[in-house]
């Protein structure tokens, strides 16, 4: 990533383990805000939808108008991230019950399907991130799976031959935890992702401006530094 002012990645911090995503962000050199209100999108390049109980975050993101601001966030080419019941929140198809998601992934996901907490495991395994096969750290934690995945999506990683991780165009998704582990692998992959949608961004407003015959002035949130 280019040299300039940090990165703003929002973390949805309604429930669950946002603390911990936050401090994975830091590791790879980005400011975690943490997003409790719908206005605070405005102020980040990014967001991660952390793990937690989907039903939970689904119930306070209603209360709390979060639902519209996120389709915008998502229409703006604003990347997401996804794990665990973020995954759920953000997929096409939910199962084990049904329930309402964002449909910002082409994916089905069905609940809990790995098992209950006492089912929870650790793994390694292969995942393809920016051209390069790499080994990752997996903790799973009442995890869903994905049971589908839609011909616009790409699997990223897996194990045991099921998709874990997978990416549509600016929407990244887990069924794992990469933020219980020390392996800053996955969220630096992530910052790629933002800090290129940004620079998407900055490029597309420049553009607007110089055939309206006005100054840029560039916003800090939108570099990242190593």
């Amino acid at each position: 990533m280019a040299a300039g002012p940090r990165l703003k990645i929002g973390v949805l911090a309604l429930q669950g383990d946002f603390g911990m995503h936050a401090k994975a962000l830091a590791r790879c050199g980005a400011e975690a805000v943490e997003i409790r209100k719908p206005e605070q999108l405005a102020g980040v390049d990014g967001l991660i939808m952390p793990g937690g109980e989907s039903t939970t975050l689904l119930k306070l993101m209603h209360e709390w108008g979060f639902v519209p601001a996120l389709e915008k966030f998502h229409a703006e080419g604003r990347p997401i991230f996804g794990t665990c019941a973020g995954l759920i929140l953000l997929a096409r198809d939910v199962e084990n019950p049904p329930q309402f998601s964002l449909g910002l992934i082409d994916v089905g996901v069905e609940r809990n399907a790995y098992g209950r907490q006492k089912e929870s495991f650790e793994a390694h395994g292969e995942a393809m991130l920016a051209g390069r096969t790499t080994l990752v750290e997996m903790v799973f934690i009442r995890a869903p799976r994905i049971r589908r995945v839609g011909a616009g999506v790409e699997t990223l990683a897996a194990w045991r031959d099921e998709a874990v991780m997978a990416r549509q165009g600016n929407v990244l998704v887990a069924t794992f935890h990469p933020e219980l582990t020390d392996d800053p692998t996955v969220h630096q992959y992530f910052c790629e992702m933002v800090s290129r949608a940004a620079a998407r961004r900055r490029g597309a407003v420049r553009a607007a401006a110089d055939r309206r015959g006005e100054p840029v002035t560039e916003s800090p949130s939108c570099e990242a530094s190593r």
